[in-house]
């Protein structure tokens, strides 16, 4: 990108597991040899290997490095995932239609009608079993996800760890409010007599590229973070 006269490259620590190593390897301080155990990763959630190229095939594409034929694959695997998710909110199931199928597979029965995105949540059932269990014929969405096993499988997990995703996700945009705030490279933390000492050392050092990440290396505190968002915004 720098031969190319074009803006540097930083991945997240939302967005993979190298962002997690080299921000790691930036703020923490590591000199020994450095493992990057997955555990580590507050979004580990997110980090799967099943969806690798769902969170940078993007930016492989749009570096030069992905073909536009191998790209439009995924973005239509894209849309199948997407379609099926929408249509598994609706779509509800009768207790008089679903309950003796319920039952068949050792799970308790419903009073009225559900959702098959709730009845995927339990452990019980798998999403393909619902499927085959109600006929797919009517909706074009599931015609299309039963013929991309990568898809179905997708589905599956958005669908099972719903909540739990969409709470890593909440965490991530209240953390993406510090990862936009940037601080300049060239301001001189020295200067800073607000700050604690052991701040102004580690932020000199380290030279931080946003408030969230200065907010992870060792030792600053939040009133050294709340100092810096006070100078940066006079």
């Amino acid at each position: 990108m720098k031969i190319q006269n074009k803006p540097e490259f930083v991945l997240k620590r939302s967005e993979a597991y190298i962002g997690v190593l080299i921000d790691d390897l930036v703020t923490k301080s590591t000199y020994e040899p450095y493992r990057m155990f997955t555990s580590r990763a507050e979004h580990r959630l997110l980090l799967r290997q099943d969806n690798a190229d769902r969170r940078l095939m993007k930016y492989g594409h749009e570096f030069g490095l992905i073909s536009s034929g191998i790209y439009d694959k995924v973005q239509e695997r894209e849309k199948i995932i997407s379609d099926s998710i929408k249509l598994f909110d609706i779509v509800k199931l009768h207790a008089r239609d679903v309950n003796s199928f319920l039952e068949s597979k050792g799970s308790s029965g419903i009073d009225s009608t559900e959702t098959i995105s709730k009845l995927c949540k339990r452990p019980e059932l798998t999403l393909r079993e619902i499927i085959d269990f109600y006929g797919p014929g009517q909706y074009p969405e599931v015609k299309a996800l039963l013929s991309d096993e990568i898809a179905l499988e997708q589905v599956e997990i958005e669908l099972k760890y719903e909540g739990y995703i969409k709470r890593q996700f909440e965490m991530i945009e209240r953390l993406e409010r510090y990862e936009d705030t940037k601080i300049p490279l060239t301001l001189n933390y020295l200067t800073l007599k607000a700050l604690s000492t052991e701040g102004r050392e580690k932020l000199n050092r380290v030279k931080p590229r946003s408030i969230a990440q200065a907010s992870r290396i060792p030792g600053i505190t939040p009133s050294d973070i709340s100092i810096l968002l006070v100078y940066l915004r006079n």
